[in-house]
Parts: structure tokens; C-alpha cells; sequence
């Protein structure tokens, strides 16, 4: 099951008694907390019936002997508690101590009249541990992966319709392309923009052109782009822009690298038949960042890219040394990129 099947459910009253929710997309994740909230629990007693635990600070058993206990005012409570890194094999950040024998004992009894709900901020959840492994079988476990391309499309129409606009499709790229695949971000750039355009009006690329903000990632993508479409005059432009915005030579540097990283990578796995998804669990990147990360490997032979990331190497720890200018040294570096890119074709 995935969590849109999950809230169909809820459409026709099947509500869980329990639900392990964990992946790197919070705001999604937080969207279908909100609508588990409205569908399970009466406006007018909602106060009385949810409940909510930062596991960071409160131990788990808290939250179970809450759900254990009868509703007030209200025919079934909702008890969510979020940062159950103990389902993880990664460190448990917590400052409380967590009786996982608890949650194994309610597990295999949870609360009629009570749905408990746990949130973690991680890909996956440790399924060599026994608590884990009792989860599966006893509760809905829901992943929230970060969206792919077509997914973000839908998302971001989705979105403008909500707030009575509708946006173009073309609008929906140039946005994508200005802000990347964060849903928190794609969601406060929408609302700016849905407020600007007004309802029943639509959104379009010169709406966004002026409005939404570029992240520095995303400048680096364009910057990247345009030294792979033999443009490095733009690139260099946009360079010089970037500085202006106090960004710092060795982060660019960094974010450079870590693209040409991620185009190697997709270009050698796009070889061995990895779908976009596959390939942006394989390298630890978002879906959209991969997809652009493909279409820019396309116009770089992997033995110049592999080169690339050598010089850029040396680069690093020349500006770090200050055996170079950092500024004129990353300057110069975009020149030869256009340069590489160039005898590629």
C-alpha cells in the first residue's frame, strides 16, 4: 500500500490502528497528516482527540499509554509522534529513552478506539530489527520518496488548482527549473505566485520569471547547462552574478562537482539499463535533479567528465591552499569547461 491508497481508504471510513510513516519528503508527508487529521476526527472535538509527541524529547511510552487511553468527547483519538529513529539503522538523535518492548506489546493489541501514528525522516527503516519486522506485519508502513518528474508536474498542478488558478505547462517547467524538486519550496513559490496572479487567472512563464526565487542549486544546473549548450559568455555571466550574491567561490565549486558527480553517474547507469528512480536511489539524488542530470550528461563523453572531476579536485585544494585566486581559479575553470565541452561534441 502507499499513502494515496491509504487516504482512499479513509474516503470509505477504514481508518488503521496503526501507521509508520518514513521518507525524505516532509511536506508530502505532512499534507497527508493533515488530511488523515480531517478525515478521522471531528472539527469540533479535534482538540480533545489528537495528540502529538516529539519523540526527540518525550518517550515513546508516553505516547502509546496516550493511546491506550479512551478518547474524551470523541468516538476514536489520534496520537502522532514523530522522530521514531529507533526503526532506523542509522543514530538515534533522542535525548528520551524509548522502551521498544512497549510499542512490541502494543503492537500486537493496539487500541480499538485509537489510531497511533509514527513519523521518521529517513529512506529506510531497519529491517533486521524484531520491533521493525512486527511493524510490517501489524501496521501500514508508507514511504514518502521525494517525486519524480511527472509526479512534481502533477503535485504542482494539483497545487494551483487547490488555490483556484491554474498553471500552464510551461510555467510548471520554468518553475521546476527555478526551484527543483522540493516540495516545500515548490509550494511557497505557488502561493506567492497564486496570490499575485489572483483566482480563476493563470499562471504563466513570465509570472515566474519574475517572481520565483532561484536556489544557488539550481543556478549551478543552469550555469552547467549552459556550458554544455557551448555558452560559456552566459555561464560566466551568471558566475559573476552569483558572486554578487555573496555566494562563496568553493561552495559553487562544491555544487559544480557534486553535478558533474551526479552526470557521471547517471550517464554510467543509464548504460547498465537503471531507470531515472533507480539511478537517483543508487547516487542518494532527487528524481528531477537525476532527469537533469541525464539530459546534460548527454552532451559529455564519461572520459571527459571523469577528467573534469580530477581538475576540479585539484582546484579545490588549490583555492583552499591559496596557491590561486578563488574567484579568478573557478573563473577560469568555467572557460575550460566551455572549452571541454565544446571538443565533446
Amino acid at each position: 500500500m502507499d499513502y494515496k491508497q491509504a487516504a482512499r481508504e479513509w474516503s470509505q471510513g477504514t481508518v488503521r490502528p496503526m501507521y509508520i510513516l518514513h521518507g525524505a519528503e516532509g511536506y508530502v508527508m505532512g499534507e497527508w497528516l493533515d488530511l488523515l487529521v480531517a478525515s478521522c476526527l471531528d472539527p469540533d472535538t479535534k482538540d480533545f482527540a489528537l495528540s502529538k509527541y516529539d519523540l526527540a524529547d518525550t518517550p515513546l511510552e508516553t505516547a502509546i499509554e496516550d493511546a491506550e487511553t479512551l478518547p474524551f468527547l470523541s468516538p476514536r483519538k489520534l496520537v502522532i509522534a514523530s522522530g521514531a529513529y529507533f526503526l532506523t539503522g542509522g543514530r538515534d538523535p533522542s535525548r528520551a529513552e524509548h522502551n521498544v518492548d512497549a510499542l512490541q506489546r502494543y503492537a500486537a493489541a493496539p487500541a480499538e478506539h485509537a489510531t497511533l501514528v509514527l513519523t521518521v525522516p529517513a529512506e529506510k527503516l531497519d529491517e533486521r530489527k524484531k520491533i521493525v519486522k512486527t511493524l510490517k506485519s501489524a501496521a501500514v508502513v508508507l514511504p514518502f520518496a521525494p517525486l519524480g518528474p511527472a509526479e512534481l508536474q502533477q503535485w504542482v498542478a494539483k497545487k494551483a488548482s487547490g488555490r483556484g488558478v491554474r498553471i500552464e505547462p510551461d510555467a510548471i517547467e520554468a518553475l521546476l527549473a527555478r526551484v527543483g524538486g522540493s516540495c516545500a519550496a515548490l509550494a511557497s513559490e505557488m502561493e506567492k505566485l497564486s496570490l499575485y496572479v489572483g483566482k480563476g487567472n493563470a499562471i504563466r512563464v513570465e509570472h515566474v520569471e519574475a517572481l520565483a526565487v532561484r536556489t544557488t542549486e539550481q543556478n549551478v544546473f543552469l550555469l552547467v547547462e549552459e556550458i554544455a549548450k557551448l555558452r560559456p559568455e552566459r555561464a560566466i555571466s551568471m558566475y559573476h552574478d552569483l558572486l554578487k550574491e555573496k555566494e562563496e567561490p568553493i561552495k559553487l565549486l562544491a555544487l559544480i562537482a557534486r553535478q558533474f558527480r551526479m552526470m557521471l553517474g547517471a550517464k554510467e547507469l543509464t548504460k547498465q539499463g537503471f531507470s531515472q528512480s533507480q539511478i537517483a536511489s543508487q547516487i542518494g539524488a532527487h528524481p528531477y535533479a537525476v532527469k537533469i542530470a541525464a539530459e546534460q550528461a548527454k552532451r559529455f563523453r564519461a572520459e571527459t567528465l571523469e577528467r573534469l572531476l580530477l581538475e576540479l579536485g585539484d582546484l579545490d585544494y588549490a583555492m583552499k591552499t591559496g596557491a590561486v585566486d578563488k574567484a579568478l581559479g573557478l573563473e577560469l575553470f568555467i572557460l575550460r569547461l566551455g572549452a571541454a565541452a565544446a571538443a565533446a561534441r
